[in-house]
């Protein structure tokens, strides 16, 4: 089957990860017609905008686009692209896997669980005003409608991924209206699941327990601004965002990405570290389907890190982006992999 993805290669290293991440998801085999357009400073350079309508129509017409990492400057008068995507798209699912890879060293090498958070409202949506001079209050919005769809899809999401437990993460101790909807949302989703456990944690609590015992977490469903804090943290349980894979989905769209920040300082020079990249494309290939693709690009990616010789270097070795980029590529041709 053909696929048309849109490709947006980004800001700063973005088009040296982007470009590499082309060549493993090629090397699998998968027929892709990709179709390349811009965000950000480079739109707002050519179109006046850093969200432009052919950009969005792109994602909204294909389902699916795969993009590097945006740079959002500070000061210049406009948004964050990332945020502006997702209200554009309604992407309302931020889907953050969190596993460790070998020879990276990490407290809980065997950690494996995914933080599900909900990506339109909250304290995150911005909305905020000055009351009187010094005094500023900002809105948090809590839905119904927002609250379920996330509990449900956290819900399904461990349902087709083989997944055992879900759990809520809230404040509704404190915010018994806002976050006591959510974690009643929550529950109401989970009667239609009777096969998976459902629990809950306060944030406070769970971000201890993240610390001591991870292992006790599976699927993690939050609100938008504690989904923002506990996917970071995750993702430092495991050596960093530059090894954490990021999606975010909706109705009309899916946008797999990076999660960290576009390097400036080392754009250019062939040594930034495309892992996070690739671990969403392979997100990507089973989202559109290509479920063999995706498990032969894992397994060729936890592979070359079994081995440990062409790892970049940001994780201590000498390998450059197109080295690492090599090595993936030969791993799949060879049909070498590391269990997924």
């Amino acid at each position: 089957m053909k696929h048309t993805i849109t490709l947006i290669p980004g800001d700063g290293i973005g088009p040296e990860i982007v470009a590499a991440t082309v060549r493993v998801i090629e090397a699998t085999g998968v027929d892709i017609e990709w179709e390349t357009h811009i965000l950000g400073a480079q739109a707002q350079e050519k179109y006046g905008t850093t969200l432009p309508d052919d950009t969005i129509e792109s994602i909204r017409r294909n389902k699916v686009a795969l993009k590097g990492p945006q740079m959002t400057p500070i000061g210049k008068g406009f948004t964050s692209v990332n945020v502006g995507l997702r209200k554009a798209l309604d992407l309302y699912a931020n889907v953050r896997p969190v596993r460790a890879l070998p020879n990276v060293p990490c407290r809980y090498p065997e950690l494996d669980l995914v933080v599900m958070r909900e990506n339109t409202e909250d304290l995150y949506a911005g909305l905020e005003h000055i009351v009187v001079p010094g005094v500023v209050e900002s809105l948090k919005i809590i839905t119904e409608k927002a609250s379920t769809r996330i509990a449900r899809y956290g819900f399904e999401y461990a349902r087709s991924n083989g997944r055992k437990k879900v759990t809520a993460v809230h404040k509704a101790n404190i915010m018994k209206l806002s976050d006591g909807l959510f974690l009643e949302c929550f529950y109401n989703v989970a009667k239609d699941y009777p096969e998976l456990e459902a629990d809950d944690k306060i944030i406070d609590n769970c971000c201890m327990q993240l610390v001591m015992r991870p292992e006790q977490f599976d699927v993690l469903v939050l609100e938008n601004l504690y989904g923002d804090i506990v996917s970071d943290l995750c993702a430092g349980l495991i050596g960093g965002l530059g090894l954490a894979p990021g999606a975010n989905i909706g109705e009309q769209g899916a946008v797999f990405e990076a999660v960290h920040g576009s390097a400036p300082d080392i754009a250019g020079q062939g040594i930034a570290n495309p892992t996070a990249l690739m671990l969403s494309a392979v997100q990507m290939l089973n989202h559109i389907g290509e479920n063999d693709a995706a498990k032969r690009m894992h397994g060729a990616i936890l592979a070359v890190f079994a081995e440990g010789r062409s790892i970049t270097r940001d994780l201590g070795g000498t390998a450059k982006t197109n080295e690492f980029a090599r090595a993936i590529e030969e791993k799949i041709k060879t049909g070498a992999s590391v269990a997924a």
